[in-house]
């Protein structure tokens, strides 16, 4: 074997290896190599938007779970969606899910705000109290623009 086919399987091996490594990050940023361990909740969403299945769901800015299925119901125009929380992990069955944003130019994720019932959801139950995304491109032109009640 000659250098230069030494070379090329060195460099051959180390662009393999990076490869394998990026594969296994986007697996795990993106939720595919997450275990479905946990029970599905459902929330029907006005807007869902910056929301698509493997965004994050948090409790107290935890990740508790992630989307599985976004659907659009086509009698009520919302966004039905299916999210996963681990188990364990008891909502109280007047909780809120709302869609909050990490910032101006962080991406949105479904945030369970807890009640203070006595009482849990259960495995494919809907979460009744919702807010949808607010677009921060509307709020700017309302601001922008005024609203003329002066």
């Amino acid at each position: 074997m000659s250098a230069h086919t030494k070379t090329e399987v060195i460099v051959g091996g180390a662009v393999l290896a990076c490869a394998i490594a990026f594969g296994v990050y986007a697996s795990q940023s993106t939720g595919l190599s997450q275990s479905s361990a946990g029970y599905e909740l459902g929330a029907s969403f006005r807007s869902l938007e910056g929301v698509g299945v493997g965004t994050d769901v948090r409790l107290a800015g935890v990740k508790i779970g992630a989307v599985t299925n976004v659907t659009l119901n086509s009698d009520t125009y919302r966004a039905d969606t299916q999210f996963s929380v681990a188990d364990g992990i008891l909502i109280p069955d007047d909780s809120a899910a709302v869609i909050s944003s990490e910032g101006l130019l962080g991406g949105n994720f479904v945030e369970l705000m807890p009640g203070g019932s006595p009482f849990y959801f259960e495995a494919g139950d809907q979460i009744e109290d919702t807010q949808g995304a607010v677009s921060l491109i509307s709020l700017l032109v309302k601001f922008v623009a005024g609203d003329g009640s002066e």
